[in-house]
């Protein structure tokens, strides 16, 4: 049996809401696995929903690229140790760097691109700043036929590039705020996995209110709670974010377009920060000294 932490409960409470001792007693019957406990905590006490997590491992900025015919663009992320060196002239200037020689290249091969003379500037400005900075990854839309790329990128941090069949580049950047502010999960709500599906419907069925129910009228439950999961996952189902009265495919009708994809890019996601307490390390070594 794993030790729970309590940052992991810390973590847990700031994304449920739930108090600390249910808490706890979820971490601990999950073995500390947060997702896990997140997903029995859904079936057992009717949760709704979660935060994502908030912890990243990494600082940096997204950067991104797009032709001027709309045909296609590129999303960068570039790590440092640090936001204060993120904020750096030096920093800025080889992010830009990076993201026209992927934006050249039209690849998301890292380490392709990065052979040779780029590897060389990335260890010189390592050498310079005193900090370990890294190309993480690389994402390329290309439009299809009468379509169009369109990017938005907030703050350094979040970088999206949305693909629309018609429409226009203003429209494709809108639609690109709006996913960078509300993080959809997916497109469309047949892009939804199926995987994704069958857990949902699997923490709908656990879920207090199911109990007893007789089995048509939990099908047509779950069928409802499912087209609701649906609607608030996917990008074109959404309320816009700039017109909550209309839904985001309605707003790119109305310019005589469609959302196809988008691909969102933040600054660290997915990439656990290991969290240090500085107080007890310092009287840890006063200890041994």
């Amino acid at each position: 049996m794993a030790a729970i932490s309590a940052s992991q409960v810390k973590e847990l409470r700031e994304r449920t809401g739930l108090g600390m001792m249910e808490c706890k007693k979820a971490l601990t019957e999950a073995d500390g696995d947060i997702e896990v406990a997140i997903e029995n905590l859904r079936k057992s006490s009717g949760l709704k929903a979660a935060k994502k997590a908030g912890r990243t491992a990494a600082e940096g900025a997204v950067v991104t690229r797009v032709a001027e015919d709309g045909s296609y663009g590129v999303v960068v992320e570039i790590n440092s140790e640090t936001d204060f060196v993120a904020r750096d002239d030096n920093f800025k200037a080889f992010a830009d760097k990076i993201a026209g020689a992927f934006f050249s290249a039209k690849s998301e091969d890292v380490a392709a691109v990065m052979s040779g003379e780029l590897e060389t500037v990335r260890e010189q400005l390592v050498q310079k700043i005193g900090e370990n900075i890294s190309v993480r990854r690389c994402a390329v839309v290309e439009a299809a036929e009468g379509g169009l790329v369109g990017e938005y990128v907030h703050g350094g941090r979040i970088g999206v590039l949305t693909e629309l069949k018609g429409g226009n580049s203003e429209v494709a950047k809108d639609v690109a705020m709006h996913v960078a502010a509300i993080n959809p999960s997916v497109a469309r709500p047949e892009d939804m996995p199926q995987e994704e599906l069958d857990k949902e419907k699997a923490i709908i069925l656990a879920q207090p209110d199911m109990a007893g129910k007789p089995e048509q009228i939990a099908e047509k439950m779950v069928e409802g709670r499912l087209k609701k999961y649906l609607a608030e996952n996917s990008l074109t189902e959404q309320p816009f974010v700039k017109d909550p009265n209309q839904s985001v495919a309605e707003f790119v009708k109305a310019a005589g377009g469609e959302v196809l994809g988008f691909i969102r890019f933040e600054v660290g996601e997915g990439i656990e920060k290991e969290e240090v307490d500085f107080a007890k390390e310092v009287m840890e070594q006063a200890g041994r000294s």
